[in-house]
C-alpha cells in the first residue's frame, strides 16, 4: 500500500497516475454495493476549493437514473447509517490511519435529498482520487451490482494503461476485498481458491466485461502444489455507457446521459432532441422511461422511441396504452 507520507508527494506531482495514489482504493474496508455507489455520487460532487463543513446534496432520484435501480428511503437509511460506521485503514510501515467516510448525513424528508458530510481527515485522500478518477468511469462503476465487481473494477482502472496489475498474493487482495481478516480474529471467507472464484473473481470478470471500458482477466500464480498469487490481464474496449465526467456539474452529466439515451431509443431528429432537454421535467420523464424499460415495467420491442415520444406528448398515440 502506498503511505500516507508518500500519498501527498505524488498528489502534488506533475503526470500523476492513478496507479501510483493507491491509498484509497487499495485501502482495507468493507462495503456493500449500494454504499458503494452513494460513495461514487459523492465523489462526483466533491471540489477541491470546498470549504470544511461543506455539505453534499444526494437526490435520490439521480441516484437512481444514475443506476438504473430502485432506491427507497430505507435503503438510503440502512446504507448511509452503515456508511457512519465503516472505516477505511489506510497504513504504511509508521502508521495506521483509521478514518470513517461521513462524519454526517441528514435527511431532509418530503424532498428526496440527503445531505452529505465527510469526515475532514479523509478529505485529501477522495480530492486526489477525485482528480484521477477519469481512470475508471463513473457510470461504469455504478452498473456494476456485485461489490467485489466494483472494488476489483477500480484496481484493475489503476493498471489500464499497461497489460496487466502488478501480482498481488490471494492474502492481499482478499484482505483489500474484506474478505479475511489481516490479524486472523474474524473468520476468512471463501477459504477454497474453486469458491473464491466461483463467487468473486468469476461475478467481477463477467459484469466487469459487460459493463465497462475494460476487458479483463486472472491468472492463479502457484507456490509449490498451491495457488499462492494472482494477476489480472487487461485490454481496454469500447465503454458500453457514456463516461460522467467528474469536472462538469452533474447537470451537464446528466444531459450528456439523456443524448445517449436518447440515441439508444433512436430518436436523432435534431429539432426533437433539443426540445427534450430543454424542458427539466422531459429529461425525467426520458430516465423514468429508461428505467421503466430497462426493469420490464413498460414494454415496447418495437419502438420504445416512438412510445416515449406519445409518453412526453410529443406525438399522439395511435394504439392502445402499454400496460406498465
Amino acid at each position: 500500500m502506498q503511505g500516507l507520507d508518500t500519498a501527498a508527494a505524488i498528489a502534488n506531482s506533475t503526470g500523476l497516475e492513478i496507479r501510483q495514489h493507491n491509498a484509497i482504493t487499495t485501502a482495507r474496508y468493507e462495503m456493500t454495493a449500494c454504499e458503494m455507489d452513494i460513495v461514487f455520487y459523492l465523489l462526483s460532487l466533491l471540489k477541491k476549493e470546498d470549504r470544511i463543513g461543506t455539505f453534499y446534496r444526494v437526490k435520490v432520484l439521480d441516484l437512481q437514473h444514475l443506476t438504473g435501480r430502485q432506491w427507497n428511503y430505507q435503503q438510503f437509511l440502512e446504507a448511509t447509517s452503515a456508511l457512519r460506521t465503516r472505516e477505511y485503514v489506510i497504513e504504511d510501515n509508521k502508521r495506521i490511519l483509521q478514518v470513517g467516510l461521513l462524519a454526517s448525513a441528514e435527511y431532509m424528508k418530503g424532498e428526496g435529498v440527503i445531505e452529505l458530510e465527510i469526515s475532514e481527515k479523509i478529505r485529501p485522500y477522495l480530492i486526489d482520487l477525485k482528480r484521477n478518477f477519469t481512470s475508471f468511469r463513473l457510470q461504469a462503476a455504478f452498473s456494476l451490482s456485485s461489490k467485489y465487481a466494483k472494488r476489483i473494477y477500480q484496481i484493475a482502472s489503476q493498471w489500464k494503461d499497461k497489460s496487466e496489475t502488478r501480482t498481488f498474493t490471494l492474502h492481499d487482495l482478499k484482505v483489500m476485498l474484506a474478505l479475511k481478516d489481516p490479524k486472523g480474529v474474524e473468520p476468512e471467507q471463501y477459504t477454497k481458491v474453486s469458491m473464491f472464484q466461483k463467487y468473486v473473481l468469476d461475478v467481477a470478470v463477467t459484469q466487469i466485461n459487460q459493463n465497462t471500458d475494460l476487458h479483463i482477466g486472472y491468472e492463479l500464480i502457484k507456490k509449490g502444489r498451491s495457488f499462492e498469487s494472482i494477476r489480472f490481464q487487461i485490454k481496454q474496449q469500447e465503454p458500453h455507457q457514456l463516461p460522467l465526467p467528474f469536472e462538469q456539474p452533474l447537470d451537464d452529466s446528466r444531459l450528456q446521459m439523456a443524448r445517449q439515451r436518447l440515441a439508444e431509443l433512436d430518436i436523432r431528429d435534431t429539432r426533437l432532441i433539443e426540445q427534450i432537454l430543454g424542458e427539466a421535467r422531459m429529461v425525467d420523464e426520458l430516465f423514468a422511461f429508461c428505467y421503466k424499460l430497462k426493469t420490464g415495467k413498460v414494454k415496447a420491442s418495437t419502438n420504445p422511441g416512438g412510445l416515449f415520444l406519445t409518453v412526453v406528448g410529443l406525438r399522439k398515440s395511435q394504439a392502445a396504452p402499454v400496460k406498465k
